[in-house]
């Protein structure tokens, strides 16, 4: 027997403190629409996901008497009266979100951080939280209680102890213990996915970068950009071991505590072919803008298994108004997404999903064009980190995409053996058993 569940909004005082509304239903944002979510586009919050409020943003929710859309500014008397916040979810890796949350992001007084603001919501028949999200990769090994610190320290100390002056290390040493990146911790912990930052340059300009922000017309980045180029040798003397001892070991130019490792493709390339020589265990992946479509072929040379190509958008328009590319164009990334696969590499989107943009009806068609005729072999859909109202006005977006969930199962749908994902992976996993019939994934 079935029931229709109850998904109440989840508010904040102006201490912070959270809580469902009783009076309020709860609603999602895709774009800056404000509607009801949809059933197929809730899930229950996953565990490691975080709830933070969205502050000085007043929140929207559904009055259950008349179906209406309703913006609180205070809390009732009976509640203390107080001004009322709007609460979004931070997903644990691995699940793309459906919808924004619902608020009146107009009235908001800050620029927001660089942050994933994901919908959530009560349900009462089951008392727990619910996320507008979706599944799209199985990999556990990026869950938060994988990544103990006390573990960590010592480990750090060690190793840079065993490799003085090795900038590159250095580097890591704090995007682990400083900034908590998790690939940097793989590094020390000696296993799975780990990093190399080597592009101290980038050629976009993108209104995200978590590592540098020219203007004032975002936040500041969360993090400090790469200052050198690292040698070869460094280079090296942090990958090898790694290929030769980690657990499913993975390592990836293009981070984001640097630009893009494109405008190193000399050190990369003479990197990658002495990592090679002095081992063939392990996978090299490339996370890069694709923007020199010369370099692919170079980079498949000289032994890279994989490459990751961000972006936005598959329009022009979109991609130019978030990336601002300099010295390269949109063809440029089209025409390098096609060279990856010919040239035999293991061929990724990372494509930062926003709904509203991400599953428009003209975006969904350029999107079945491009796979088509590039054939590419996963997208990872990640969610793009970044306030909003900026987005939106950037790109001059309007109105309601087809939903990000509605969106997923048409493309899946269209293009069987396409995968969807959200990590990088071993070349062992690259084309997994029954990958066509496997969506969707269970929350």
């Amino acid at each position: 027997m079935s029931y229709q569940k109850t998904f109440l909004a989840v508010v904040a005082d102006e201490s912070g403190e959270v809580f469902e509304h009783p009076e309020l239903l709860m609603a999602g944002m895709n774009g800056l629409f404000p509607r009801a979510p949809r059933a197929d586009e809730l899930i229950p919050l996953p565990e490691g996901s975080r709830l933070f409020t969205i502050p000085g943003t007043p929140p929207t929710g559904i009055d259950p008497k008349n179906g209406r859309l309703k913006t609180l500014d205070m809390l009732p008397r009976s509640w203390g009266g107080g001004k009322v916040q709007a609460v979004s979810a931070f997903m644990t890796p691995g699940f793309t979100r459906t919808l924004l949350p619902a608020a009146d992001y107009r009235r908001k007084m800050v620029q927001l951080p660089l942050w994933s603001y994901t919908a959530v919501g009560w349900c009462v028949e089951e008392e727990r939280f619910y996320a507008a999200a979706a599944r799209v990769d199985r990999n556990i090994q990026w869950q938060p209680e994988h990544y103990d610190d006390r573990k960590l320290d010592p480990l750090v100390r060690t190793a840079l102890a065993a490799n003085p002056g090795n900038r590159l290390l250095e580097q890591l040493s704090r995007c682990a213990v400083d900034y908590h990146c998790f690939a940097a911790k793989n590094l020390f912990f000696r296993r799975w996915e780990a990093p190399l930052p080597s592009s101290p340059t980038c050629n976009s300009r993108c209104l995200g970068c978590i590592s540098l922000q020219e203007a004032p017309e975002c936040c500041p980045s969360s993090q400090e950009r790469l200052t050198f180029v690292p040698t070869v040798e460094e280079l090296c003397e942090v990958a090898v071991p790694h290929l030769q001892e980690a657990k499913n070991a993975i390592v990836s130019f293009g981070q984001g505590c640097e630009g893009d490792p494109i405008m190193q493709v000399d050190t990369i390339c003479a990197s990658v072919q002495a990592m090679r020589k002095a081992t063939s265990r392990g996978t090299i992946n490339f996370n890069s803008n694709a923007s020199i479509p010369a370099a692919i072929d170079r980079l498949a040379e000289a032994g890279v298994d994989s490459i990751r190509v961000s972006l936005n958008s598959v329009q022009e328009d979109f991609y130019n108004a978030y990336y601002r590319p300099r010295g390269y164009c949109f063809d440029d990334v089209v025409e390098s997404i096609g060279r990856a696969k010919k040239a035999g590499l293991f061929t990724m989107l990372n494509y930062l999903v926003f709904p509203g943009v991400t599953d428009r009806e003209d975006e969904f068609e350029a999107l079945l064009r491009l796979v088509d005729e590039t054939g590419v072999d996963l997208i990872q859909l990640r969610n793009l980190s970044i306030d909003p109202v900026m987005y939106v006005d950037a790109l001059q977006v309007e109105g309601e995409g087809l939903g990000m969930k509605t969106m997923m199962d048409r493309v899946k749908g269209e293009i069987p053996r396409l995968q969807y994902g959200y990590f990088n992976r071993t070349r062992e996993t690259f084309y997994p058993e029954g990958y066509q019939t496997d969506w969707p994934l269970p929350a």
